[in-house]
């Protein structure tokens, strides 16, 4: 699990911030025991309120587009992620917040969420991949409209919308989207490790060429699990009637 805990600006990205999630998820992605990661907020009532607008009227406009490409390559790196990716939405997920959002595999908000491309309300545009990664997940129409008005959603609307997958009613911990998450990782544990990777490669990669192209995508991914240790195992676990134990070789 990848938290957010920064209270006093309610998750806003800093030069702090990004340089903790940058590296906690460059060390995360070489931990070999990690199955699946959840990106949450232990924050009440806030996911990330996106970028750090004090600071960022601190800052020479030189200084600007580089920091602006940092975030960029944040979403990136949690878009490539070698493992599913789920982001739990408890609260306010706005402008960079929701681009992070975005660049997970899967997204589940509570109900009392806020999601939107807030950035046109303040003269700019979505700069951490969210004109990119919006109009991919819905239709590019509905994107554009939900970006050009900087419209707030909640998390039943954003479910209508096809930004999350599932929406749950908060409960009084504020931790409902979260523990949701948690049950739907569970659901991913039985899965082949190397599988798992495979699979979100094939998909990542394979979505956005021709169909060609994917079907050899997927091929290659298909032959990275064909040589594990983990295919023999859930072979013999389906002859013998029992659990599998993968070991993600």
């Amino acid at each position: 699990v990848l938290s957010l805990n920064r209270p006093k600006a309610a998750n806003s990205l800093s030069r702090s911030l990004a340089r903790a999630l940058n590296e906690s998820l460059y060390q995360l992605g070489k931990d070999e025991e990690l199955r699946v990661l959840i990106i949450r907020s232990v924050v009440p009532g806030i996911f990330c309120a996106g970028a750090d607008l004090k600071e960022r009227a601190t800052m020479h406009i030189k200084e600007i587009p580089h920091f602006v490409a940092k975030l960029r390559s944040i979403s990136s790196a949690i878009y490539d992620f070698p493992f599913p990716t789920i982001a739990a939405i408890d609260g306010a997920a706005l402008g960079g917040g929701l681009e992070y959002a975005l660049s997970a595999d899967l997204r589940v908000a509570s109900t009392n969420a806020k999601l939107g491309l807030v950035e046109t309300k303040l003269a700019i545009i979505p700069g951490a991949g969210g004109t990119q990664r919006l109009s991919r997940i819905i239709p590019r129409h509905i994107a554009k409209e939900l970006i050009f008005t900087g419209r707030i959603l909640d998390g039943t609307q954003a479910l209508e919308y096809g930004l999350v997958n599932y929406t749950v009613p908060q409960n009084e911990t504020n931790d409902a989207a979260y523990q949701r998450s948690v049950s739907l990782a569970g659901e991913m544990l039985s899965a082949g490790p190397v599988a798992l990777r495979a699979v979100k490669t094939a998909i990542n990669r394979g979505v956005d060429v021709d169909i060609n192209t994917g079907l050899a995508i997927e091929a290659a991914c298909y032959q990275q699990v064909l040589v594990t240790k983990d295919r023999v195992e859930g072979l013999a676990a389906f002859k013998e009637k029992r659990a599998p134990k993968y070991i993600g070789e």
